[in-house]
């Protein structure tokens, strides 16, 4: 794609590096086919290539956003499938990144919409903050259906039945192996998934540890920026990178670090491009070693011993979480190590399309979220599983408002399958095998 940008345009990393991203597309819409936006609204400008001309007139002019061109970028996933469609390797995620940003500084949105995201951004990356919302949204659930925005709904429909009392594996502390030490690990805990999920990173503690790593839980870590990242709040989002490049750093001082281990692949995605994020800043050695050292849980444990073990009468629908078959480009791991342990490992139809969850993508865009998780559901549940898998907190909640199969952390299955405790949300009794609860066999 030919383009047009001033020299003083081109001294800025950001423009530089989208007008790179722009000349590599060369109209041939194969991404098309993939973009789950397109499949539902059928309109060219929720495809990545309509959205491709439109962030490039809008960077090229240097204007000011208009409300069309802000309305087709916002319904923007970034679930990246047409990255990984793509046969000339645009990184549309970088672009786009930079065009919410763009937004973000120079498009005044109406009031309450600001409000909204205002909101999203002062309390979704701060667990404790984000525990008292969910609370307020239980209390608000008798009145939710006369609330004329549809947001304020999905916000109030997430809160899940009941809130996870606090882990206190998410302190800073460190775990020592059980057996002589392979690895020495630094685990992020995450923000949202705190609140929402306790037992995901308890899983990966204990089934770490068994296998021969030492786990560190950093003192000062965070978000990893994910959720104002992609609502184009560039500040906040590498306040809170630049946060975690630290407390990690730390460690790395203190002693050898094997990898930054990540469970919630959203977040995954967020950090491997640190490097990309503060390529031009004081932190650019530190936020590259950071990038590179960093690893989705899967990736470590394909490098562990993982026993080969019984096969067992389970069903497990495997959910592939966008951030992690098209941002981070791991599509085997996870389910290889489900066979591994002896689970029967099913697929889905359409395992490229996105569930609808997105960050904060089904508090703000609701509706075409709820087609997407919809279909998704549907496809899953037509496999008939005792249980659905997945690798990310935002596609589990988002899966599994919408059925009665359980939904859990391919984690939790790995660390019951080697002696862990069964998940709970297994023993909540929604399986199909007798009593409701299926058995290790």
């Amino acid at each position: 794609m030919q383009t047009f940008f001033n020299e003083d345009q081109l001294l800025e990393p950001d423009f530089k590096r989208s007008n790179e991203v722009l000349r590599a597309c060369v109209h041939c819409g194969f991404c098309t086919a993939t973009c789950p936006t397109y499949q539902v609204l059928g309109d060219e400008l929720d495809s990545p290539r309509g959205r491709i001309y439109l962030i490039k007139d809008m960077l090229e002019n240097n204007r000011v956003p208009d409300q069309k061109t802000v309305k087709h970028i916002d319904r923007c996933l970034s679930c990246l499938a047409c990255m990984s469609t793509c046969p000339s390797g645009v990184h549309y995620m970088h672009l786009v990144d930079h065009a919410r940003a763009y937004i973000e500084d120079k498009y005044k949105r109406p009031l309450f919409e600001r409000l909204l995201r205002w909101a999203l951004v002062k309390i979704l990356p701060y667990p404790t903050r984000f525990r008292l919302a969910l609370l307020g949204a239980k209390m608000a659930r008798p009145i939710a259906r006369f609330l004329p925005d549809p947001r304020l709904r999905a916000m109030i429909a997430m809160a899940p039945k009941q809130v996870p009392p606090v882990s206190r594996n998410d302190d800073p502390q460190s775990f020592v192996p059980s057996i002589a030490r392979k690895k020495r690990v630094v685990l992020m805990t995450g923000c949202a998934q705190r609140a929402l999920n306790t037992d995901i990173n308890d899983a990966t503690i204990r089934l770490l540890q068994r296998l021969g790593c030492e786990i560190v839980i950093p003192q000062g870590q965070g978000c990893c920026g994910a959720l104002t990242h992609h609502l184009g709040k560039t500040t906040e989002s590498h306040a809170a990178a630049a946060q975690n490049i630290r407390a990690w750093q730390s460690e790395i001082d203190h002693g050898d670090l094997d990898a930054v281990v990540i469970n919630t692949s959203g977040c995954g995605t967020t950090v491997k491009d640190y490097g990309h994020m503060f390529r031009d800043s004081d932190l650019a050695e530190e936020a590259a070693q950071i990038s590179k050292l960093t690893m989705d849980v899967s990736e470590l444990l394909m490098q562990l011993d993982m026993p080969d073990l019984e096969q067992k009468n389970i069903k497990v629908a495997y959910h592939a979480a966008c951030s992690l078959q098209h941002g981070q480009q791991i599509k085997t791991f996870p389910k290889t190590l489900l066979q591994k342990a002896g689970f029967t490992v099913l697929e889905p139809a359409d395992p490229h399309l996105c569930c609808g969850s997105a960050g904060t993508y089904n508090l703000m865009q609701p509706e075409i979220s709820s087609q997407l998780k919809t279909r998704k559901v549907a496809n899953l549940e037509a496999l008939q599983p005792d249980i659905i898998a997945a690798g990310n907190i935002g596609c589990m909640m988002q899966i599994g408002s919408g059925t009665a199969v359980p939904v859990v952390h391919s984690v939790e299955l790995l660390d019951w399958a080697t002696g862990g405790p069964q998940p709970a949300a297994l023993r909540a009794g929604h399986a199909s095998h007798g009593d409701g609860i299926p058995r290790l066999r």
